[in-house]
């Protein structure tokens, strides 16, 4: 099994970069996650829903023990965030096209942190 279909079995996602905006990926990435019977976890400190699930400000905010982080910001802000996934021992990341970097990737190996260049919305088409 390849590092995409083990994380694909984990079920509990936390989807930074989340939007109210129906037609972006920030959206439909929790919707579609949603009814593919994940555990979804917005993340968006602007917003206090998304996809009728209950959005949390910063990873650190949720409660549950996160198993994937999907990256779906640009990533000045994903390098940031790739700090929280260091402190809170999340051993996987997504990155959506977009969210990629040289700076991510190196931290990542860095901090024996698991990258899946690869989009799960299509993913779970």
């Amino acid at each position: 099994m390849n590092l995409k279909e083990k994380t694909m079995q984990l079920k509990n996602w936390a989807v930074v970069g989340a939007t109210n905006k129906k037609n972006k990926f920030g959206y439909l990435i929790p919707l579609r996650l949603k009814e593919n019977d994940y555990q979804v976890y917005p993340v968006n400190p602007k917003l206090e829903e998304v996809a009728g699930l209950k959005c949390y400000s910063s990873l650190n905010s949720i409660k549950s023990k996160i198993d994937v982080v999907d990256l779906v910001v640009n990533p000045e802000i994903g390098i940031k965030v790739m700090e929280e996934i260091k402190q809170l021992d999340i051993k996987y990341v997504w990155l959506q096209p977009g969210a990629r970097s040289d700076q991510i990737k190196e931290y990542a190996k860095k901090h024996q942190i698991e990258i899946i260049e690869s989009c799960i919305y299509a993913s779970l088409s």
